[in-house]
């Protein structure tokens, strides 16, 4: 069955061929031969070049894939054996674009020859693309639970954060924890918040209005549950009544919590919060980061700017104002996915609020 990528790149490249403004370049045709699947092609238009000028040939991209990567997203073991072994071009290269590897791209669409090919000619793992990604995060999304388990037995780190998260929180997102809970067994922190989606657990809950299947999600809570995670203190520690709400008839009284009520859990959360935020702040305020930031802003120093926006953060997680401010401090010093991380922070806790936007 064609994939959604396969059709997509036929149907550009025939548009492509027939316009009269399409890209006829050889960088086109080189890689419209390793789609095709035409070896002749591409080593005659190889022959004779040096590794600048053949890279040069292949700058170009198609969805974000270069000739490598879509070979590989396709499963075209013969191109891509072509390309790596007779052609001499780097596995580890990524697409122009987005910085897509062919491991990447393989494991995007679950072909597992293919990864395994690559992993067994040099493949790095835990090469990340432009937005941070590495292929066992494509594996995740997808549940592709043999590509999964090759990768993690060759090397490849659960504890990579993307910036939505790590490995763990994207496969809660996703829903496809439940599935694969015995690959990542003993082999995470389950309790690791990320600044956009809480814990894992609390991710699998807030994707259920985002089209998770309430079923699947619980599938996961209960996964999770059992290996550990803290649904109770950790929502409650992010001020999330209502997950805390959804958590509390199924969650066992905490010996250290006076009131076992929603508040009481709350308030218990609350304080306990505020008195590490003092062990690590002392006297120092919400306020007074957020006008040193301001001030870095004011001098262009966009990194000291954003590292005080994330204390100020840090003291208090409920202020939109500050994602947002942090947010154009990133996207000046070239970190647009986590600023956009940010910006959808501040939407979420702000809907109407225009500047998040």
């Amino acid at each position: 069955m064609e994939g959604a990528f396969d059709l997509n790149t036929r149907i550009f490249l025939s548009l492509n061929s027939k316009l009269p403004y399409g890209d006829k370049s050889p960088r086109m045709e080189f890689f419209e031969a390793a789609f095709k699947g035409d070896l002749r092609r591409l080593r005659e238009m190889a022959s004779g070049k040096d590794a600048k000028a053949k890279a040069r040939l292949a700058d170009v991209c198609v969805g974000g894939q270069g000739p490598l990567q879509a070979a590989a997203r396709m499963g075209r073991l013969d191109v891509v054996d072509c390309m790596v072994k007779e052609l001499g071009f780097d596995i580890n290269v990524g697409s122009s674009e987005t910085g897509v590897t062919a491991l990447h791209a393989a494991a995007l669409d679950g072909k597992l020859d293919t990864v395994r090919y690559l992993l067994d000619n040099g493949a790095d793992p835990n090469k990340k693309d432009e937005p941070g990604e590495v292929p066992l995060h494509c594996a995740a999304k997808y549940g592709h639970d043999e590509v999964t388990r090759l990768l993690l037995s060759r090397g490849a780190s659960v504890d990579v954060v993307y910036f939505h998260g790590t490995l763990l929180h994207i496969a809660a997102v996703y829903g496809n924890f439940s599935r694969r809970f015995d690959v990542f067994s003993q082999r995470f922190d389950p309790n690791k918040v990320s600044e956009a989606l809480g814990t894992p657990l609390v991710a699998t809950l807030h994707a259920t209005s985002d089209g998770l299947a309430e079923s699947i999600a619980l599938k996961c809570v209960k996964l999770l549950v059992e290996c550990g995670a803290m649904p109770i203190e950790i929502a409650a520690s992010h001020g999330r009544r209502m997950d805390v709400e959804i958590l509390f008839p199924g969650t066992s009284p905490i010996q250290t919590v006076s009131k076992w009520t929603v508040d009481g859990i709350l308030a218990y959360a609350k304080s306990k919060q505020s008195k590490s935020k003092v062990e690590k702040y002392g006297r120092t305020t919400k306020l007074k980061l957020k006008l040193d930031g301001e001030k870095a802003v004011e001098r262009k120093d966009y990194l000291s700017a954003s590292k005080l926006y994330g204390e100020a953060i840090e003291l208090d997680s409920t202020d939109a104002i500050l994602y947002s401010n942090r947010s154009f401090c990133l996207l000046q010093i070239g970190k647009a996915p986590r600023a956009l991380t940010d910006a959808n922070t501040c939407i979420r806790m702000r809907p109407e609020w225009l500047k998040g936007y």
